[in-house]
C-alpha cells in the first residue's frame, strides 16, 4: 500500500473514531438495575401459556433482546435483586434506594431504569420518590407477559423506559413508571388488573405523559413534594417500622386488629369501607390500638376518591389520621417512612396532606 493511501485510511480511522466519541459522549448515561419480576420471567417459549417462572433472566439477557436500546443512550445493567415481586421486602427497598443514590450522586449517570414485577411495582415507585435524593429521572418498568411469552410487552417497555429516563424533559418529575406506552407518576399510579396488558391506571389523575414513536410527551406533573423536596429523602436507612394493613367488610371482627398490635405493629392502615368508613367492632379495637401508641390511618377499599378527614368519622376525637386520596398500600409507605421521624398525629396528617 502506498504511503499517500495509508495517510488516506488512517484519517478515515481517526475520523470515525472522532465522530464515534463525539456521539457516545452526546448520549446520557443510564444505569439498569434490575430486581426481577415478569419481565424477567421464564416460561415455555413462543407460548400464551400463562405459567412461567419470575426473575430468572438477568439483565444481561433483558438487555440483548432489545438491541436498538443502545441507540438511545449509554447503557449499562447491575443485578440488585432477582425475585417476584409478591417477594418484595424492606430490606431490597433500602438496597435499592441506596444504589439508587449512590449512582446518581455521580457525574457520569444521567438516569436510572428499575426493572421490577408488577405486583408491588407501585409500593416500590412510591418508596422511591419519597426517598431518591436527585432530580435526574428515575423510572420503574415491568411487564405482564415473560420474556419468553408469544408476543411479549417487555422488551418494548424497557425500550420506553429508557427513552423516558434519557430525555431531560423527565429530569424533576420526581418517580416515574412506563408501562403500555403510557407514564405515570409514582404516587398516582396503581395496578388495576391481573393479567391485562393494560395493566396500570390512575383514577383520579391519569398518566402525566404518553410515549410517541418512542419519544416522552408530559402533560402533567404532580405537584405533592417528592425526591429533594422530600424531607425522607435525608433519611439514612437501616431499617423500617412495622406497618400493617387491615380491609374492611360488613360485620367485621377486631380479631385482625388486635393481632397485629399484639405482634408489634407500630402502625396500622386501616383499608376502611366508602370514605375510610368503620365498622363499629373495629373502630373500637382501632381505639384500643391508638391507647396503645400504635398510629392509625384510615383509607379506602374503594378504587378512587379520597378519604377525607372528620367526615363521618371524627378523626381528632379518636386520634386517627386520613390518607387523603393515598390508597392502602401507598399510605402504608409513607406511614413507614413517618414513624421514621415521629409519632405525632397532627405531623404525620400534615404528611399525608404534602406527599
Amino acid at each position: 500500500m502506498k504511503s499517500l493511501e495509508i495517510k488516506k485510511l488512517m484519517i478515515t480511522i481517526i475520523f470515525n473514531l472522532a465522530i464515534f466519541t463525539i456521539t457516545l459522549a452526546q448520549k446520557h448515561n443510564i444505569m439498569i438495575l434490575a430486581t426481577g419480576g415478569t419481565i424477567a420471567g421464564v416460561g415455555q417459549a413462543g407460548s400464551t401459556d400463562t405459567r412461567y417462572t419470575a426473575g430468572k433472566l438477568p439483565i444481561d439477557q433483558l438487555l440483548n433482546a432489545v438491541p436498538d436500546i443502545h441507540k438511545l443512550a449509554n447503557v449499562k445493567g447491575e443485578q440488585v435483586a432477582q425475585i417476584g415481586s409478591q417477594a418484595m421486602n424492606d430490606e431490597v427497598w433500602i438496597k435499592l434506594v441506596s444504589r439508587i443514590n449512590e449512582l446518581l450522586g455521580r457525574k457520569d449517570v444521567d438516569g436510572i431504569v428499575v426493572t421490577h414485577g408488577t405486583d408491588t411495582q407501585e409500593e416500590t415507585a412510591y418508596f422511591l420518590t419519597l426517598t431518591v435524593k436527585s432530580n435526574k429521572p428515575v423510572v420503574l418498568v415491568g411487564a405482564m407477559r415473560s420474556a419468553t411469552a408469544l408476543s411479549a410487552d417487555g422488551p418494548k417497555n424497557l425500550y420506553d423506559a429508557v427513552a423516558i429516563a434519557a430525555d431531560p424533559k423527565s429530569n424533576g418529575m420526581g418517580v416515574l413508571q412506563a408501562m403500555n406506552e403510557k407514564i405515570y407518576a409514582a404516587r398516582d399510579v396503581t395496578k388495576t388488573n391481573t393479567t391485562g396488558l393494560e395493566a396500570f391506571g390512575s383514577s383520579n389523575f391519569g398518566p402525566v405523559g404518553f410515549i410517541f414513536n418512542g419519544k416522552p410527551d408530559y402533560y402533567y406533573s404532580s405537584t405533592r413534594k417528592h425526591t429533594l423536596r422530600s424531607e425522607f429523602s435525608n433519611e439514612r436507612f437501616t431499617k423500617l417500622p412495622k406497618v400493617d394493613i387491615v380491609y374492611g367488610y360488613a360485620n367485621m371482627t377486631a380479631t385482625a386488629i388486635d393481632a397485629f398490635v399484639s405482634s408489634g405493629s407500630k402502625g396500622i392502615v386501616m383499608a376502611g369501607v366508602g370514605n375510610g368508613n368503620l365498622y363499629p367492632e373495629a373502630e373500637e379495637a382501632l381505639k384500643r390500638a391508638v391507647a396503645k401508641g400504635v398510629v392509625v390511618v384510615r383509607s379506602s377499599r374503594v378504587f378512587s376518591g379520597r378519604t377525607t378527614i372528620d367526615s363521618e368519622v371524627d378523626d381528632k376525637a379518636l386520634g386517627f389520621i386520613a390518607s387523603e386520596d393515598l390508597n392502602p398500600q401507598k399510605a402504608r409507605v409513607l406511614l413507614q417512612l413517618a414513624l421514621l421521624k415521629t409519632t405525632n398525629r397532627d405531623k404525620i396528617q400534615q404528611y399525608f396532606f404534602e406527599y
